[in-house]
């Protein structure tokens, strides 16, 4: 099958499967005289691990080397456990971060007026450590606002 058949099978992107070809995640199965990539149901298969593995949030790298665990049947299971382990790890970690900011957010949004006046406290601190410590802009007088 050629490359857009190849991506409709897979549920990946022709340019996402070219991208792949240049890191060394996949080959085609051949070319046609005329130079087209040919893929075929296991090409097909690899791109679909590839596919689930980053829609598990999986680096490249980490999607390497667990297709190349899969791809050893003499694997053992303990080195894919690891990998896995690794990423829950940093999803956790990313998680948390997250939940980190969500807080600060609604702490930030709860204390905005969110009316037609110009002080606002997202903006604050986004600016630095709030209204007090951050410097007025140049041409501007500072005023009881900015305090």
């Amino acid at each position: 099958m050629n490359i857009g058949e190849a991506s409709s099978a897979s549920g990946v992107s022709a340019k996402m499967i070219r991208y792949y070809e240049e890191i060394g995640l996949i080959r085609p199965m051949g070319r046609t005289g005329n130079n087209y990539r040919v893929y075929g149901d296991e090409e097909v298969h690899i791109l679909r691990f590839i596919k689930r593995a980053r829609n598990l949030g999986f680096s490249l790298e980490e999607t390497e080397t667990l297709l190349k665990l899969w791809q050893d049947k003499s694997r053992e299971s303990a080195a894919v456990k690891e990998v896995a382990t690794a990423h829950i790890g940093d999803l956790e970690r990313r998680i948390a971060e997250m939940q980190g900011m969500v807080k600060t957010l609604k702490h930030l949004a709860s204390c905005c007026g969110g009316d037609n006046r110009p002080n606002c406290p997202i903006l604050d601190d986004l600016a630095g450590d709030g209204a007090a410590d951050a410097p007025v802009p140049a041409g501007r007088k500072k005023t009881r606002q900015d305090a």
